[in-house]
């Protein structure tokens, strides 16, 4: 048992949890896969639907040629194989937001193969998710249910809106690990621009297949291959959210494991998430492949791509996270730590770097990470709506940096900075915020203290910490100007010889 596994405890001993993820990713595109209607959110219901997405009689797909690009450019951001050659099928079941019938998706032939990509955990460790494919299909609309209460009513503007599907191998082992799997691969996305991974706005979903096994039987799996050594697995579809993720995951393997252990059979099933409740029910019985009667699409050709084509996406992928983490580590010396917490995040690490241009680079991962996004948090902001600019946070570093000021009155400048914003140096002027570096200025504060404690003055021979004291003191009565270094060293002189 490694320190990363994570067990549940039964009657009849501990259990293990396996998951593989499907995450369904809105590819970034003004268009849908096979028609040119527009894909703008928040949009009033169908008014964002073509004749194709409608299934009006006659009318033929056509593929989107810039999806296709986003699917490739996101196959080798997970360091997957990109297949030359794929094809399009159809996904044939009935549901009332589906104008079809069938559904355009990839079968057997996805465009992007196996891949992997490098996770982490709370603690800093990292493990290793396996990508089984990505495959390209079109989004169905959606069945709007609390508008009466004796019909439903349907809204087809997501419909025909292409969608990455990006199935995971079954590496996953706990709440903890599906929750920084799907955290690192929207982080990913963002990067390469080709989904933009809002789940509020459905935008990236997952289905989260979950399955309990006895210790061992999981790496049994792992050396046969063979799944009879996992337990039956459900699926929960379309969860939103990280927390959602974790809380449906602990819910539905401690369900299996009370069902199993009370003698019964988990049927292998497709089960809803209640974030009300925090309880997974059952949505009806898992079909598979054979049930959907996929067959090729007749309307639409294979997908043959170029080699070139594929080199030149590749030339021109940015930087990903893991390059950006090692890039802070290697090239500015921050901590691990401190770098990936910039680089997990597109918009922060670009604020960063702005920032920390021609600056100390841990002195600017400070403020960023602690006191900017502090705020940030507090008032429930994102980095888009913050006000102050990278421009004038790297400023404010400048002017600590130089000992313009200290770090104390430069947070009193950062709350100036985010009520009123301005110039950072013409705040510092305009406000006497300067902070005093002569010597001679701060000896004076200290002797007077000094004359005026004796007592405590000659205590602090017998305990320095006392000195901390009259750094205080000495601090309030210049009103925090004094340069703290200048106020340490003096103070040592005379208090400790």
């Amino acid at each position: 048992m490694t320190e990363h596994t994570y067990r549940l405890p039964g009657a009849t001993g501990d259990w293990e949890v396996v998951m593989g993820l499907e995450i369904h990713a809105q590819v970034v595109s003004k268009a849908k896969l096979f028609s040119g209607a527009a894909t703008a959110f928040g949009a009033a219901p169908n008014t964002q639907v073509s004749l194709v997405d409608a299934a009006m009689p006659g009318m033929l797909p056509v593929i989107n040629e810039h999806v296709v690009e986003q699917a490739v450019k996101t196959g080798l951001g997970l360091n997957a194989k990109i297949n030359t050659w794929s094809r399009f099928d159809r996904k044939n079941y009935f549901y009332p937001d589906l104008p079809q019938g069938y559904q355009i998706s990839q079968f057997q032939f996805p465009i992007v193969g196996e891949g992997a990509i490098e996770c982490e955990r709370d603690d800093g460790s990292r493990f290793t998710v396996r990508i089984e494919r990505l495959h390209l299909e079109q989004d169905a609309g959606k069945s709007i249910h609390d508008l009466d209460p004796n019909s439903t009513y349907v809204d087809l503007n997501r419909s025909g809106v292409a969608l990455m599907e990006i199935v995971s191998k079954p590496d996953i082992r706990s709440p903890d690990e599906a929750s920084a799997y799907v955290s690192k691969l929207r982080t990913i996305l963002r990067y390469l621009g080709t989904c933009g991974g809002d789940m509020e706005k459905g935008q990236l979903r997952a289905d989260v297949n979950v399955s309990v096994c006895k210790p061992g039987a999981y790496d049994k799996f792992r050396e046969t291959g063979d799944f009879k050594h996992l337990g039956t697995r459900c699926e929960i579809k379309n969860v939103n959210s990280l927390r959602f993720i974790r809380q449906a995951i602990e819910y539905e393997a401690q369900r299996q494991i009370d069902l199993i252990e009370e003698g019964g059979k988990v049927d292998q099933e497709t089960r809803l998430f209640d974030a009300n409740t925090g309880v997974t029910r059952s949505m009806r019985s898992k079909e598979e492949a054979h049930d959907y009667r996929y067959f090729p699409d007749p309307d639409l050709l294979p997908l043959e791509l170029q080699q070139d084509w594929i080199d030149q996406i590749r030339v021109n992928l940015p930087e990903l996270p893991d390059e950006k983490r090692q890039r802070f580590v290697a090239q500015l010396g921050l901590s691990e730590y401190d770098a990936s917490v910039l680089a997990a995040d597109k918009d922060r690490a670009a604020y960063f770097e702005e920032v920390a241009e021609g600056h100390d680079a841990k002195l600017a991962s400070n403020w960023v990470n602690n006191e900017l996004y502090g705020r940030i948090n507090k008032e429930g902001l994102t980095i888009a709506d913050c006000p102050v600019t990278a421009a004038q946070l790297g400023r404010l570093v400048a002017l600590i940096e130089d000992k313009t000021i200290s770090g104390k009155i430069a947070k009193d400048v950062f709350e100036i900075l985010w009520a009123e914003g301005g110039d950072p140096a013409k705040i510092v002027e305009e406000r006497g915020l300067r902070q005093v570096t002569d010597t001679g200025a701060i000896e004076a504060v200290i002797d007077q203290l000094i004359a005026d404690n004796p007592d405590q003055a000659a205590s602090v021979k017998e305990k320095p910490k006392a000195m901390g004291w009259f750094v205080g003191q000495v601090m309030k009565a210049m009103q925090g100007k004094a340069n703290p270094q200048a106020v340490n060293e003096i103070l040592r002189k005379k208090l400790l010889g």
